[in-house]
């Protein structure tokens, strides 16, 4: 049976659907647990549950104040509006002498140390900023510019170098500097962990060379003229980009758009040499992988690839067998997820830039919120939000099960990852609750009781169940118990106490059957297709 009957509600058969949306009754059960720990936790909770999980709440669209009715009297944008102009120098005509082309695809009087930085082009934890400094700001054309060439994609696939200047740097001219986490700087980074994602060993000689070019282009374009705001926001606020999308994955359908019709400028079709059959699969793979970055999908494509890791199978020397286009495209899309969600996994100096831009842009979507009078967005109300439990919270919900997932998958290439995932998952729970702005005083409220650790949300133990179709036996797996809490450099992190019925048997108890509820014995080990173990 196909992965996606499973966990896709469009496509999937109604009793799979009835258990999908019991399991995400339980997520939100436990995130509620979480939230009534405090204020913080609370902001934690909504921002995961809005974030992360695929659902449909009723919004309430504010009505517009005159800032707003005057915005919506200009004609509305379409895509011909969200692609400028390429400004005079940076086009060549056919009458123009051809300029040279510089080493890393900029102009830079710092060419030297730009080379120095360089040298980790295929290392995990490259220093984008340093890149960013080296190559006057153009950090995205440098990177996609330099790798590029590093893979021989120009000989390939016949890409005119004038092309890939070209279209690097109208790519990089539609990034918004003045957005402050989702702009070029993010686009490089992701394109730069792309690459080293690709060349790891286990997937040596997987992924065919159009393969390989698709996913390098989809972490190119995966975020091109991001206003800054989330999906919601847009569409709480009735914007043009929602009503031309119809709600669905809207930045993401927008970033498609443009990074495609960017192509059709003048000296940017990278694609010209392609043969028709191919620009039409590079298409679509780029169009599984972008849409695969809204991160409302997140637990359907962790699903999928926990599933995959279960059943994975490898050659003698360790390198994963994926001898079907669907196989391949699920691991790149995941492949292209992990990189957008690797900056905990990155050296502590990046990771802390990257957070104290993340929580920037969301305090200025909260902001917006607030002057519109609109609800403001978990995580984004600088007077309350904690950075660093919500970074505690992305860590343990979201970052951490989707990378131990990979891990396991390419076992055990993760391992640097997953080590410094775990380091500044530590340094971030050492730092205390802080928040941007002093709060408001808060209302008097009653004193409640915190739940024991037990009933906290322990998203990493648990990902989903599912009912069998044989002999009436419903069969469900689990996510392997976080490995966070488990010996590393002879120490022991404090484990999450087990309380009641909850506790697994002891020796010489009865194991845990097929008919028994998921919640009875805690975290048992994965069980898949007739309780095979993990």
């Amino acid at each position: 049976m196909p992965l996606v009957d499973f966990f896709c509600e469009t496509c999937a058969k109604p009793w799979l659907v009835g258990w999908w949306d019991q399991f995400k009754r339980m997520l939100n059960r436990e995130l509620t647990h979480l939230s009534e720990m405090s204020r913080s936790g609370n902001q934690v909770s909504e921002y995961i549950a809005s974030t992360f999980l695929d659902k449909q709440p009723e919004v309430e669209i504010p009505s517009p104040g005159p800032p707003e009715r005057e915005k919506k009297r200009r004609p509305p944008p379409g895509l011909g509006g969200a692609v400028k102009s390429l400004p005079p120098g940076c086009d060549p005509g056919p009458g123009c002498d051809p300029l040279p082309v510089p080493r890393f695809g900029v102009e830079t009087d710092r060419e030297e140390q730009l080379g120095k930085e360089l040298d980790s082009l295929n290392k995990w934890g490259l220093n984008i900023f340093r890149v960013s400094e080296f190559s006057n700001n153009r950090s995205l054309s440098c990177i996609m510019f330099t790798i590029f060439q590093e893979r021989d994609l120009v000989r390939t696939f016949g890409i005119p170098e004038r092309a890939l200047l070209g279209y690097a740097r109208a790519l990089e001219q539609h990034y918004h500097p003045d957005v402050a986490y989702h702009n070029s700087l993010h686009a490089a980074d992701v394109l730069q962990s792309t690459h080293v994602l690709l060349a790891t060993p286990a997937l040596d000689a997987v992924f065919t060379d159009l393969e390989v070019l698709a996913a390098l282009f989809a972490a190119a374009i995966h975020d091109v003229d991001h206003p800054g705001v989330s999906n919601q926001f847009l569409i709480n606020t009735n914007s043009e980009l929602a009503l031309l999308y119809n709600d669905e994955s809207v930045l993401e359908n927008h970033h498609l758009a443009v990074g495609f019709k960017l192509l059709q400028e003048r000296n940017c079709d990278i694609f010209q040499n392609l043969s028709r059959r191919q620009r039409q699969a590079l298409r679509q793979m780029v169009i599984d992988m972008v849409l695969a970055t809204d991160m409302s999908k997140h637990m359907s494509l962790l699903a999928d690839l926990k599933t995959m890791v279960e059943t994975k199978k490898v050659t003698s020397s360790g390198v994963l067998l994926l001898d079907n286009y669907t196989d391949r495209i699920q691991v790149l899309r995941n492949m292209v997820h992990c990189a957008d969600l690797s900056n905990p996994t990155k050296p502590l100096g990046l990771y802390r830039q990257w957070t104290e831009r993340i929580m920037e842009e969301f305090f200025r979507q909260g902001d917006r919120e607030r002057e519109r009078g609109m609800e403001i967005s978990p995580m984004c109300d600088k007077h309350s939000a904690s950075v660093e439990k919500s970074q505690v919270g992305f860590i343990d919900y979201v970052v951490q099960p989707l990378w131990e997932t990979w891990g396991d998958l390419v076992h055990p290439d993760a391992r640097e990852m997953l080590e410094t995932l775990e380091e500044n998952r530590e340094w971030s729970g050492r730092r205390g609750p802080r928040s941007a702005a002093p709060p408001p005083a808060p209302p008097p409220r009653r004193a409640r009781p915190a739940p024991p650790p037990s009933s906290l949300f322990q998203f990493d133990s648990v990902l989903g169940f599912i009912w069998g179709v044989g002999g009436g036996e419903f069969l469900f797996y689990f996510l392997k118990n976080s490995k966070r809490h488990k010996k590393k450099d002879g120490k022991l992190t404090p484990p999450r106490k087990k309380t009641g019925n909850r506790d697994p048997p002891k020796n010489g108890g009865t194991p845990p059957k097929r008919g028994d509820p998921p919640n009875k014995w805690g975290s048992p080990k994965s069980h898949l297709l007739g309780g095979v173990g993990g």
